[in-house]
């Protein structure tokens, strides 16, 4: 008799399946999952809705199916055989969690992430943390993205996980939702996570002191169900992101305020590089678009190979 419930933790070879009443299941899968040609490390992921059998001692399991999916994350794989890894599906919201200090997130890495969610269909909140931090530079820096990506359409929230600042407006717009959260190693996470609930307890590293990036604390995605009815998956640290089987000729698609401005190009299969009349380029010109998105666009699609990875 096959079982349905819903996947909340990754470890490689082995999933954690929640079913009916709050259980668990620890489940593998079936080998055949393996030989579909999907490019990715892991066919199955947290968040997944899957079908599985019980072995004959009834304590573990085996998935034999995978719902359809809504959406998913997904990050560059380390193993070369593949092309990448599942980090979570079937979510309402993504919160990419960002820091102008200890450790500075990029631009780059944030317009990546913008651009896999925008593709895979995937709401986006831009979380600044460690505000209590910034100086003057650090809070104008944050200022400028600030208006930057909500005048694209995204919306941005403040936070300070040491004096709880902004705290139970992020509590307010997780409710109800199945959120994840993603960014750098060391941005604070986990620590989010407890604090929105001090019963979880998870592994919480310190900036590293000689590259001020992250250590790598979560090595696996894991759905947490917090206290005020908060759904949560945690990610591993990322510090390259990105999308695969996007053709370059795509790309500008997932930039919001370049695909409007692309209905100003002369030709309609301009690629804001070089092109005549290119009202990209007319409104980076006029500081309508962000120079540093443009700048970023222009990064991607100088990257090796046909599509943009």
């Amino acid at each position: 008799m096959l079982e349905k419930g819903t996947v909340i933790k990754s470890t490689g070879s082995w999933y954690t399946v929640r079913i009916q009443d709050n259980l668990t299941v620890r489940c593998s899968i079936k080998g055949k999952f393996r030989i579909k040609g999907i490019r990715a490390t892991n066919p199955v992921a947290v968040g997944d809705h899957v079908e599985f059998e019980w072995s004959e001692d009834k304590k573990t399991g085996i998935i034999t199916s995978i719902g359809e999916r809504t959406n998913y994350i997904i990050r560059k794989s380390s193993k070369l055989s593949k092309e990448y890894q599942l980090l979570a599906c079937n979510v309402d919201v993504a919160w990419l969690m960002v820091s102008m200090i200890l450790p500075r997130t990029l631009t780059a890495f944030i317009d990546r992430f913008l651009v896999s969610t925008e593709a895979y269909r995937i709401p986006v909140i831009i979380l600044f943390n460690k505000t209590d931090l910034y100086g003057d530079n650090e809070v104008l820096e944050m200022q400028d993205l600030w208006s930057v990506y909500t005048k694209i359409g995204y919306k941005c929230m403040k936070l300070s996980l040491q004096t709880k600042d902004g705290i139970e407006e992020v509590r307010h717009e997780m409710k109800g939702k199945v959120n994840v959260i993603a960014g750098n190693s060391g941005v604070g996470k986990s620590t989010l996570i407890t604090v929105l609930d001090p019963t979880i307890r998870l592994k919480i590293d310190t900036i590293s002191d000689f590259h001020q990036t992250g250590k790598h604390t979560t090595t696996f995605s894991e759905m947490f169900e917090l206290a005020s009815g908060i759904q949560v998956i945690d990610t591993p640290g990322i510090r390259g992101f990105g999308t695969i089987d996007i053709d370059k000729s795509e790309l500008f698609h997932f930039f919001p305020e370049i695909f409007r401005a692309s209905k100003q190009c002369r030709y309609h299969n301009c690629m804001h590089l070089n092109e005549p009349d290119c009202g990209v380029k007319y409104e980076v010109g006029k500081g309508i678009i962000s120079e540093s998105r443009y700048l970023n666009y222009l990064m991607m699609m100088d990257e090796e190979g046909g599509k943009y990875r």
